[in-house]
């Protein structure tokens, strides 16, 4: 089956575990910025880091998919525990925001932890994480979430959650 690893990273987490499946499965990968045609392709798997509620890259690649029977896999990145129903439910919502329903449906999903290191972030990403620090800060303690609680704990820190291992979940359908 002809393959394409598509990748979004903003801040080279998803480039990462991109890569490393690229090693492990022999698939070559290429950044979504890269991408013009993949109508040749016959399944795709998607890896993008998730930043302010959306899959970086997603909505641009899949919309060359249009009228197109290319199997989808689409693999987000981020800091929230994958494990928590809350939040896988909160990152599918997003990402239903950003492909056709059909695609959507015919798709399967992955989650992985990624990084983040605030004093590589852009301005505009720090003072987005400041604005939220904040907001948390002054919301009753009884009203927050766990995720809201690790934000707290861990802001204007390097937080490292990436772990390759959890490929292989992925590896396991692709092949």
């Amino acid at each position: 089956m002809k393959s394409l690893i598509i990748y979004g990273s903003q801040y080279g987490t998803a480039k990462a575990y991109a890569t490393k499946l690229s090693e492990i499965t022999d698939i070559p990968c290429v950044s979504y910025e890269n991408i013009k045609d993949i109508r040749n392709y016959e399944q795709i798997i998607y890896l993008g880091g998730l930043y302010a509620g959306g899959v970086k890259g997603l909505k641009n690649t899949f919309r060359l998919l249009k009228n197109s029977n290319i199997k989808t896999i689409v693999v987000t990145v981020g800091l929230a525990d994958v494990k928590n129903q809350e939040n896988t439910d909160t990152i599918k919502a997003s990402v239903a925001k950003q492909i056709e329903k059909d695609i959507l449906e015919n798709s399967l999903i992955f989650h992985l932890r990624g990084s983040i290191d605030y004093s590589k972030l852009n301005f505009k990403h720090k003072t987005m994480m400041k604005m939220l620090y904040h907001a948390l800060k002054n919301k009753p303690v009884e009203s927050l979430t766990q995720e809201d609680k690790a934000l707290i704990e861990t802001y204007n820190k390097k937080v490292d959650f990436v772990d390759y291992h959890s490929l292989k979940q992925i590896v396991e359908v692709i092949q």
